[in-house]
C-alpha cells in the first residue's frame, strides 16, 4: 500500500537526516553527464557536500548552479533537485564532519563546501508509489492531505 504524502515527507526527512552517502549528478558545459558518490549532511534546509574545488563535480555544480542528488537505496529513493551555493559557516562544517566522519578543512588541496537547497523533492519505494512521488515544488512542500 502506498504511503500518504505525510508519511513520505516524514520518511524523506528522516532519510535525509540519517543517511550519509548520496549520488550527485551534474553535467559539464557540453551536457556530458557526471555522477559521483559523496557524503552529505542535511542541515534542515539543504544538503551540504564537500569536494575538491578542482573536481568535475564542483566545477559543474558551481557553473550551472543546480544539482540532482539521489539519497537512499533504489527501493526507498529520495531525489532532490536544488540550487547550489558555495560556502558554509564553521558550525555547519563541524556538523558535516560529525555526521560524515570527513573534515574537508583538514584535507590537502582546496576543498569547497556546497549547499544544495531543494527546489523539488521526489520520494518513492515501489511502483505503487510513482503516483504522488512529488513532495516539493518550487522549494515549497506540497500539502500533506493531497
Amino acid at each position: 500500500m502506498p504511503r500518504s504524502r505525510a508519511e513520505r515527507k516524514a520518511d524523506t526527512l528522516a532519510l535525509l537526516r540519517t543517511e550519509v552517502d548520496c549520488w550527485v549528478a551534474s553535467a559539464d558545459e557540453l551536457g556530458n553527464a557526471h555522477l559521483v558518490p559523496l557524503s552529505h549532511y542535511w542541515d534542515g534546509a539543504a544538503l551540504v557536500l564537500a569536494t575538491p574545488r578542482s573536481s568535475p563535480t564542483a566545477t559543474n555544480l558551481l557553473r550551472a548552479g543546480v544539482a540532482r542528488v539521489g539519497v537512499g537505496p533504489t527501493r526507498d529513493v529520495v531525489l532532490v533537485d536544488g540550487r547550489v551555493t558555495e560556502g558554509v559557516d564553521d558550525a555547519t562544517a563541524d556538523a558535516h564532519t560529525e555526521h560524515t566522519g570527513f573534515d574537508a578543512r583538514t584535507e590537502p588541496g582546496d576543498y569547497v563546501y556546497l549547499r544544495v537547497t531543494p527546489t523539488e523533492i521526489r520520494a518513492w519505494r515501489e511502483a505503487n508509489e510513482l503516483s504522488g512521488r512529488l513532495l516539493m515544488r518550487d522549494g515549497v512542500w506540497l500539502p500533506l492531505d493531497a
